[in-house]
């Protein structure tokens, strides 16, 4: 079953990866097979991606992320939603996010 991702949905990071920051960089490591593509062994977060993932703490819904992002990066706020929403919906279908709510 395919868990739909909404504004209202709580994400945070699956605990079958790892993810580091280093030279400013998210580097995302899964550390159990079946995580993202077979080609795939790590990934790395663009500026954006970045942004949202230090944002996702299991505690807020991704409308409060976009709206905590939107308070941060000069954005349209559907922008932003919008960002926030396919950042994590890839992210879900990748198996590197959970959706607790």
């Amino acid at each position: 079953m395919k868990t739909a991702v909404t504004l209202r949905s709580i994400c945070q990071p699956s605990e079958d990866v790892v993810a580091r920051e280093i030279e400013g960089e998210i580097i995302i490591v899964p550390l159990v097979a079946g995580i993202g593509d077979a080609d795939d062994e790590l990934y790395t977060l663009n500026e954006t991606g970045r942004a949202i993932w230090q944002t996702l703490d299991g505690q807020k819904s991704l409308g409060q992320v976009a709206e905590n992002l939107s308070a941060k990066f000069v954005s349209e706020p559907k922008e932003i939603e919008n960002d926030v929403l396919g950042f994590a919906a890839e992210m879900v279908h990748r198996g590197i996010l959970v959706v607790r709510s």
